[in-house]
């Protein structure tokens, strides 16, 4: 497969239509194949909320500072400190992603909870009423914290894996969805 509409161009004109009609499912990109910002004009308002989960696993090194739901280091509260840098992050989604939309979120909420596999699970849930979606502000939430987290207590070990990110679930807009 040609990694851009040009190489294709080099290949004969078969190949064009191939990107071309490969390149109309993708919502960022023009029918020349060119990056383009969604035009959302047109787009109806709805109340849309999104759900994204990061999961960090935590080594033992880690998980012996845990005292009273939370780590203190130098730096401060490790979960505390994640969290609001993860409503920063999804505040500043449309500037760290090129072609989001500049948002004006109405509620970010960011929880986080160890689970029995050394798991600290965190969701990033964010809504707003507008013409398109929130779901990269509720991702880039969640990762930021997950970053946060592995930032703040590094020097304890390296051994922390950020394991995933992922949408849990949406609504609003022309598909709602839930992962099961």
């Amino acid at each position: 497969m040609y990694k851009s509409a040009t190489q294709a161009k080099h290949h004969g004109s078969n190949s064009v239509g191939l990107i071309k009609n490969t390149m109309k499912d993708f919502t960022h990109i023009d029918e020349t194949g060119r990056a383009t910002m969604v035009d959302v004009g047109e787009k109806k308002v709805t109340h849309r909320t999104a759900v994204a989960r990061s999961i960090v696993w935590l080594p033992e090194e880690v998980l012996a500072k845990l005292e009273d739901g939370d780590i203190q280091t130098k730096k401060g509260s490790v979960f505390q400190t994640a969290i609001i840098a993860g409503i920063m992050a999804a505040k500043k989604t449309g500037e760290l992603i090129p072609l989001c939309h500049p948002l004006g979120l109405e509620n970010c909420n960011i929880t986080m909870q160890l689970n029995e596999q050394n798991e600290l699970v965190i969701d990033c849930t964010t809504s707003i009423t507008a013409k398109t979606g929130v779901e990269m502000e509720a991702l880039t939430g969640a990762s930021v914290a997950a970053l946060t987290v592995y930032d703040m207590c590094k020097a304890l070990s390296h051994d922390i894996v950020i394991k995933e990110t992922k949408l849990m679930e949406k609504t609003g807009g022309k598909n709602d969805f839930k992962r099961s």
